[in-house]
Protein backbone atom coordinates (compact mmCIF):
# COMPACT_ATOMS: atom_id res chain seq x y z
CA UNK A 1 0.00 0.00 0.00
CA UNK A 2 2.94 2.60 0.81
CA UNK A 3 5.29 1.33 -2.06
CA UNK A 4 4.24 4.09 -4.36
CA UNK A 5 3.80 6.70 -2.27
CA UNK A 6 7.62 5.58 -1.30
CA UNK A 7 8.85 5.97 -4.99
CA UNK A 8 8.04 9.53 -4.39
CA UNK A 9 9.17 9.73 -0.38
CA UNK A 10 12.38 8.15 -0.60
CA UNK A 11 13.86 9.68 -3.93
CA UNK A 12 12.65 13.26 -2.60
CA UNK A 13 14.71 12.94 0.79
CA UNK A 14 17.42 11.27 -0.51
CA UNK A 15 17.91 14.03 -3.28
CA UNK A 16 17.54 16.89 -0.93
CA UNK A 17 20.44 15.17 1.75
CA UNK A 18 22.23 15.68 -1.59
CA UNK A 19 21.66 18.96 -1.96
CA UNK A 20 22.66 19.44 1.87
CA UNK A 21 25.40 17.55 1.34
CA UNK A 22 26.89 20.40 -1.67
CA UNK A 23 24.92 19.23 -4.68
CA UNK A 24 23.43 22.70 -5.70
CA UNK A 25 20.77 20.79 -7.96
CA UNK A 26 18.93 19.72 -5.11
CA UNK A 27 19.73 23.02 -3.09
CA UNK A 28 15.58 23.55 -2.11
CA UNK A 29 12.84 21.29 -1.80
CA UNK A 30 11.08 22.26 -4.83
CA UNK A 31 13.69 20.95 -7.29
CA UNK A 32 13.94 17.53 -5.10
CA UNK A 33 10.55 17.19 -5.04
CA UNK A 34 10.30 17.70 -8.90
CA UNK A 35 12.88 14.99 -9.22
CA UNK A 36 10.91 12.76 -6.32
CA UNK A 37 7.78 13.22 -8.84
CA UNK A 38 9.79 12.17 -12.08
CA UNK A 39 11.37 8.90 -10.56
CA UNK A 40 7.86 8.20 -9.45
CA UNK A 41 5.90 8.70 -12.64
CA UNK A 42 8.56 7.14 -14.80
CA UNK A 43 8.31 3.91 -12.59
CA UNK A 44 4.29 4.09 -13.14
CA UNK A 45 4.59 5.19 -16.74
CA UNK A 46 6.49 2.10 -17.78
CA UNK A 47 4.33 -0.11 -15.81
CA UNK A 48 1.90 0.87 -18.42
CA UNK A 49 3.97 -1.36 -20.85
CA UNK A 50 5.26 -3.72 -18.94
CA UNK A 51 3.95 -7.84 -20.17
CA UNK A 52 2.17 -9.98 -17.54
CA UNK A 53 6.22 -12.29 -16.95
CA UNK A 54 7.47 -9.33 -15.23
CA UNK A 55 6.36 -9.93 -11.73
CA UNK A 56 8.18 -6.65 -9.54
CA UNK A 57 5.27 -4.01 -10.77
CA UNK A 58 1.70 -4.16 -11.85
CA UNK A 59 1.49 -4.97 -15.96
CA UNK A 60 -0.14 -3.54 -18.76
CA UNK A 61 -3.09 -6.22 -18.18
CA UNK A 62 -3.57 -4.95 -13.99
CA UNK A 63 -3.94 -1.59 -15.62
CA UNK A 64 -6.54 -2.40 -18.28
CA UNK A 65 -8.04 -4.32 -15.61
CA UNK A 66 -8.55 -0.77 -14.05
CA UNK A 67 -10.39 0.86 -16.78
CA UNK A 68 -13.97 1.42 -15.77
CA UNK A 69 -16.26 -0.24 -18.50
CA UNK A 70 -17.57 3.42 -19.89
CA UNK A 71 -14.31 4.13 -20.89
CA UNK A 72 -13.76 2.94 -24.43
CA UNK A 73 -10.54 1.38 -25.90
CA UNK A 74 -9.21 0.65 -22.33
CA UNK A 75 -5.54 -0.74 -23.91
CA UNK A 76 -5.15 2.94 -25.83
CA UNK A 77 -6.29 4.50 -22.78
CA UNK A 78 -3.49 2.58 -20.46
CA UNK A 79 -1.03 3.28 -23.37
CA UNK A 80 -1.47 7.06 -23.78
CA UNK A 81 -1.56 7.82 -19.84
CA UNK A 82 1.60 5.69 -19.87
CA UNK A 83 3.36 8.18 -22.42
CA UNK A 84 2.01 11.33 -20.54
CA UNK A 85 3.38 10.07 -17.29
CA UNK A 86 6.50 9.24 -18.99
CA UNK A 87 6.55 12.46 -20.97
CA UNK A 88 5.54 14.51 -17.89
CA UNK A 89 8.30 13.02 -15.84
CA UNK A 90 10.50 14.19 -18.32
CA UNK A 91 9.42 17.64 -18.63
CA UNK A 92 10.20 17.52 -14.48
CA UNK A 93 14.02 17.37 -14.81
CA UNK A 94 14.10 20.85 -16.53
CA UNK A 95 13.59 24.14 -15.07
CA UNK A 96 12.23 25.00 -18.66
CA UNK A 97 9.60 22.61 -18.66
CA UNK A 98 8.90 22.17 -14.90
CA UNK A 99 5.75 24.26 -14.93
CA UNK A 100 3.86 22.89 -18.20
CA UNK A 101 4.62 19.24 -16.83
CA UNK A 102 3.46 19.66 -13.06
CA UNK A 103 0.49 20.86 -14.67
CA UNK A 104 -0.14 18.25 -17.36
CA UNK A 105 0.62 15.76 -13.93
CA UNK A 106 -1.63 17.43 -12.04
CA UNK A 107 -4.27 17.27 -15.21
CA UNK A 108 -3.42 13.49 -15.52
CA UNK A 109 -4.07 12.64 -11.75
CA UNK A 110 -7.80 14.50 -11.94
CA UNK A 111 -8.69 12.33 -15.61
CA UNK A 112 -7.05 9.18 -13.39
CA UNK A 113 -9.26 9.49 -10.38
CA UNK A 114 -12.27 7.14 -11.56
CA UNK A 115 -10.18 4.40 -12.87
CA UNK A 116 -8.51 4.71 -8.92
CA UNK A 117 -11.70 4.67 -7.27
CA UNK A 118 -13.28 2.16 -9.70
CA UNK A 119 -9.94 -0.45 -8.89
CA UNK A 120 -10.74 -0.12 -5.39
CA UNK A 121 -14.88 -0.35 -5.31
CA UNK A 122 -14.13 -3.30 -7.67
CA UNK A 123 -11.55 -4.82 -5.99
CA UNK A 124 -9.24 -5.26 -8.60
CA UNK A 125 -5.74 -6.62 -7.63
CA UNK A 126 -2.48 -4.93 -9.26
CA UNK A 127 0.52 -7.40 -9.59
CA UNK A 128 -1.38 -9.79 -7.52
CA UNK A 129 -1.08 -7.96 -4.38
CA UNK A 130 -5.02 -6.41 -2.67
CA UNK A 131 -5.97 -3.29 -3.98
CA UNK A 132 -5.43 -0.40 -2.07
CA UNK A 133 -7.70 0.80 -0.22
CA UNK A 134 -10.32 4.01 -1.23
CA UNK A 135 -8.97 5.54 1.82
CA UNK A 136 -5.58 5.56 1.34
CA UNK A 137 -5.62 6.07 -2.38
CA UNK A 138 -7.58 9.16 -2.44
CA UNK A 139 -5.14 10.80 0.10
CA UNK A 140 -2.20 10.07 -1.93
CA UNK A 141 -3.24 10.47 -4.97
CA UNK A 142 -4.24 14.14 -3.62
CA UNK A 143 -0.30 14.37 -2.50
CA UNK A 144 1.29 13.69 -5.73
CA UNK A 145 -1.68 16.58 -7.10
CA UNK A 146 -0.59 19.02 -4.79
CA UNK A 147 3.02 18.48 -5.01
CA UNK A 148 2.93 18.87 -9.01
CA UNK A 149 1.24 21.79 -8.55
CA UNK A 150 3.93 22.97 -6.47
CA UNK A 151 6.93 22.01 -7.66
CA UNK A 152 5.72 23.82 -11.16
CA UNK A 153 4.70 26.63 -8.99
CA UNK A 154 1.26 27.14 -9.68
CA UNK A 155 1.01 27.11 -6.23
CA UNK A 156 2.18 30.41 -4.50
CA UNK A 157 4.91 30.61 -2.14
CA UNK A 158 3.52 30.89 1.51
CA UNK A 159 6.15 33.54 2.69
CA UNK A 160 6.55 34.91 6.52
CA UNK A 161 6.26 38.43 5.86
CA UNK A 162 8.48 40.54 7.89
CA UNK A 163 6.13 42.80 9.23
CA UNK A 164 3.21 42.29 12.14
CA UNK A 165 -0.14 41.03 10.57
CA UNK A 166 -2.38 44.12 11.18
CA UNK A 167 -4.79 44.12 14.20
CA UNK A 168 -8.02 45.60 14.07
CA UNK A 169 -7.08 48.56 15.87
CA UNK A 170 -4.44 49.26 13.09
CA UNK A 171 -5.26 51.33 9.71
CA UNK A 172 -5.73 49.17 6.40
CA UNK A 173 -1.89 48.74 5.59
CA UNK A 174 -2.81 47.66 2.00
CA UNK A 175 -5.21 50.59 0.78
CA UNK A 176 -3.18 53.55 0.11
CA UNK A 177 -5.95 55.58 1.01
CA UNK A 178 -6.28 55.07 4.73
CA UNK A 179 -2.46 56.00 4.85
CA UNK A 180 -1.41 59.08 6.05
CA UNK A 181 -1.47 61.99 3.28
CA UNK A 182 -3.27 58.73 1.02
CA UNK A 183 -5.80 59.47 -1.36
Amino acid sequence: MFGTLMMFVVPTFVLRLLGLAGVRRFATWRVAAAYGLAFLFTMTGLAHFVPDSVTVMPSHSDLVAMVPGAIPFPDFAVYATGVLELAGAAGLLFAGTRRWAGLGLAGLLVVMVPANIYAAVENIPLNGEPPTPLWFRIPEQIVYFAAALWVSQALPAIRRSHTELPTVADPDTTNPAAQPGGR
